[in-house]
């Protein structure tokens, strides 16, 4: 990282809820989404004197289906424990410790990386710098892959592909589950020739016994497998890696860099989906990166349908030169009509565009925030 930020107190928190309709509905292995309730959080802080304003998002869905967190519960863990613990300090703080000060409260990291979000974006806009420059990140743009739902019928799920590739999207990712699988993923290679790159998504959907079945995919040459059993089967994902061709990549396993390292050293992680607020913030998202990077293992930056704040934060993260594959850091347009940032996430020529802009890369459009709002509680 660049020079350290200057230490900021905080002096208040707004928790915002905020219901947003997606364009379509977004089915994968463990439910269908059609709007999307998110906990936004803002902190105002006093940096030398100079009350400055940052925003998070909380990445926890509306049920415990992806995690065991889910936005009721996320808000009700800072209300009751993790804000009293951060405003209660005697002293200014920087984001890199609001991790410790929270490290007795066990697990709730999206609830813990949304508010290390809010601090770090405030103190970057004190320091004038982005979050890309910040992380020393080098890239200006990064590539962009698209995640598509599970679709009740291949002619559907074909249309949808094509109206992607269409929009520049350079890669496709594929969620499946049994019985939409095998012949879902044969007829889109078909569809997008053999040089796009392909991935498929699982969300924990198979079994340990589901090798010989999963291995089936091999003849598609795709680019992983993305969390084919439940995520705390390390030992099993090491197995099936040894079943299958087409490299096992983590995503629900991954909640810290010691889990990761474990997790690359027995063998069950070939590549890390790495999405900051499922392992507490963006920092500790940078330690995986570099703990990757120490071990050659590809990394890339998955989605959680982030609005325009957590998109843009994304996309500084994934400028990192780790970040070596397409992640899911769509276009706003992918999944919101209208996003609550005054300049979206957009692709252009199949590249994302890394933000530039003090803090982390976006400005709030408050007009559209006011007429989503569905609840504000003041810290």
């Amino acid at each position: 990282m660049t020079q350290p930020l200057t230490p900021a107190t905080v002096r208040g928190i707004e928790l915002r809820r905020i219901a947003m309709p997606l364009v379509s509905p977004f089915r994968t292995s463990f439910g269908v989404e059609t709007e999307r309730d998110i906990l936004l959080v803002r902190a105002t802080v006093d940096v030398d004197g100079t009350l400055i304003e940052g925003w998070g998002e909380c990445v926890a869905l509306g049920e415990p289906t992806y995690s065991a967190e889910y936005v009721d519960g996320a808000q009700h863990v800072l209300v009751s424990h993790l804000l009293p613990t951060v405003m209660a300090a005697s002293r200014p703080i920087d984001a890199t410790e609001i991790a410790t000060m929270l490290g007795h409260f066990h697990g709730h990291p999206m609830a813990k990386a949304a508010v290390e979000m809010a601090v770090l974006d405030a103190q970057l806009h004190a320091a004038g710098r982005s979050f890309a420059e910040h992380i020393n990140a080098t890239k200006t743009s990064i590539p962009s892959g698209v995640s598509v739902g599970i679709h009740a019928s291949i002619d559907d799920l074909l249309t949808t592909v094509q109206s992607y590739v269409d929009d520049g999207y350079v890669r496709i990712k594929l969620k499946i589950e049994p019985g939409s699988d095998i012949d879902h993923v044969g007829a889109v290679r078909d569809l997008i020739g053999p040089d796009m790159p392909l991935q498929v998504d699982a969300n924990t959907a198979y079994q340990r016994t589901d090798g010989a079945h999963l291995a089936r995919l091999d003849e598609f040459d795709m680019l992983l497998i993305e969390q084919p059993l439940a995520e705390t089967d390390i030992i099993g994902h090491a197995r099936l890696a040894d079943e299958v061709a087409t490299p096992i990549c983590l995503d629900e396993s991954l909640v810290s860099a010691a889990g990761t390292a474990d997790a690359i050293d027995l063998g069950a992680c070939e590549i890390a989906n790495i999405k900051p607020g499922r392992v507490g913030g963006y920092l500790e998202a940078i330690r995986i990166h570099d703990l990757c990077v120490a071990r050659n293992i590809p990394v890339w930056c998955g989605g959680m349908i982030e609005t325009g704040i957590g998109r843009a934060a994304n996309a500084g993260l994934a400028a990192l030169p780790g970040f070596t594959l397409p992640g899911d850091i769509s276009a706003s347009t992918r999944f919101y009509a209208r996003d609550i940032v005054t300049d979206p996430i957009t692709v252009v020529d199949g590249h994302v565009s890394v933000p530039t802009t003090p803090g982390l890369g976006f400005e709030i459009d408050h007009d559209v925030l006011e007429s989503v709002t569905t609840s504000t509680q003041a810290i």
